[in-house]
């Protein structure tokens, strides 16, 4: 797991997020870098492929299109050439600022935590002004509940069955979005909690959700003083 960076300021509660498909319209990027990468190894690589089923760490597409032997050396190959062809040509998923934002203006702090290789996470967010509090890379399904427990996050929002895997193992509410390659019913499956169109829902949702626990403890403290 990559290194992570807390915020020192006090949070009432910590939301985290994926990063690909979920905050960043990161498919003109990853399909720059393959084709980068096909022309570079003079291996074919359906590019149309690859872009409909992101999610998965890198090495399990790599493995699809390169020997096992040849796997790690060509993952190191398409990381180093992923910040020219990738920064730059990835935009923010609609409602990706708001969406942190909104998790701000309430009084929380943000994680993202990704499959992504954590330098290549750290750019994109950085390159888009997507001011997260912390950040984890290197973390796929169950293992992104590591990063979950370890700061305290109560929802985790994502676009992948995988990051739903990955809630449902920190203890975490799933909320899931149906912007990547799982739609909604199979999020639903899959057992999100919660299954919103875009982000652009998810400030309405979160003060929803904020002010019905909120209520909730009122009521906890009142009656535990009666």
């Amino acid at each position: 797991m990559g290194r992570m960076t807390s915020h020192p300021r006090p949070h009432s509660f910590t939301v985290g997020f994926d990063l690909d498909l979920t905050l960043v319209d990161s498919r003109p990027g990853i399909r720059a870098a393959y084709e980068s990468l096909a022309a570079l190894t003079g291996t074919y690589i359906d590019v149309d492929l690859v872009c409909s089923r992101l999610g998965p760490p890198l090495e399990r597409e790599l493995a699809n299109w390169f020997p096992a032997a040849e796997v790690a050396r060509v993952a190191e190959l398409y990381r180093a050439g992923y910040p020219e062809h990738a920064i730059r040509a990835s935009p923010p998923m609609p409602g990706a600022h708001a969406a942190l934002a909104a998790v701000r203006e309430l009084g929380g702090r943000s994680i993202v935590v990704t499959a992504k290789y954590e330098r290549n996470a750290r750019l994109h967010l950085d390159h888009l002004g997507l001011a997260a509090d912390v950040l984890a890379g290197d973390l796929w399904a169950e293992q992104k509940g590591t990063a979950l427990r370890e700061h305290g996050a109560g929802v985790y929002v994502g676009d992948h069955t995988g990051d739903v895997r990955g809630a449902r193992t920190a203890g975490a509410l799933s909320v899931a979005v149906a912007t990547g390659p799982c739609d909604g019913a199979e999020l639903r499956a899959a057992g999100a909690d919660v299954v919103l169109d875009d982000l652009t829902a998810f400030p309405g949702w979160l003060r929803g959700y904020r002010a019905a626990e909120e209520g909730a403890g009122a009521v906890a403290v009142t009656e535990a003083r009666a």
